[in-house]
C-alpha cells in the first residue's frame, strides 16, 4: 500500500482499528486518503465502497470536507441523490458528495479528526436512505 504522506497517529490508530486497507497518495499538490472496502448501510446498490478523502494542508487544524465514493452510490429505491459530481482520483472517476460542515456543526480543531469525519459521512449516507 502506498504511504506518500503521513497521517496523524490518532488517524492511523483509527484506521488500524477498522481493519481496512488504506493508503495515502499525492496527486500533484493534492493529498488523498483512500480507504478500501468500507461498509455501506443497506439501501444502496453496493455493500462496500472505496472512499477517498482530500486531506488539506494544515489538517487536523484544517477540516476534512466531503467524501468521494467508488463505485458510485445509488439508492436501491431509485431516488436521486443530490449534490453529487465526479472527480478523477488515481486514474478512476469517484463520485463526490458535496456535504459540508455548518456554523451549527463546525470543525473543532483538537476534537475532530478522521474518526469524526467518517461518522459524519455515515450520517449523510443514512439520511439519504431515509428521505
Amino acid at each position: 500500500m502506498r504511504r506518500q504522506f503521513a497521517l496523524p497517529e490518532q488517524d492511523v490508530d483509527h484506521l488500524t482499528a477498522l481493519g481496512l486497507r488504506w493508503e495515502t497518495l499525492l496527486e500533484g499538490n493534492t493529498q488523498w486518503l483512500i480507504i478500501y472496502d468500507y461498509p455501506v448501510p443497506d439501501g444502496y446498490n453496493v455493500s462496500h465502497v472505496t472512499i477517498a478523502l482530500m486531506i488539506q494542508p494544515g489538517y487536523p487544524v484544517v477540516q476534512i470536507d466531503m467524501a468521494y465514493f467508488l463505485p458510485h452510490l445509488q439508492l436501491k429505491c431509485q431516488k436521486s441523490i443530490g449534490a453529487i459530481t465526479f472527480q478523477p482520483i488515481d486514474g478512476k472517476i469517484f463520485q463526490r458528495w458535496s456535504r459540508h460542515r455548518t456554523t451549527a456543526n463546525p470543525w473543532r480543531p483538537g476534537v475532530d479528526d478522521l474518526s469524526t469525519h467518517l461518522a459524519a459521512m455515515i450520517g449523510w449516507i443514512e439520511r439519504e436512505v431515509s428521505k
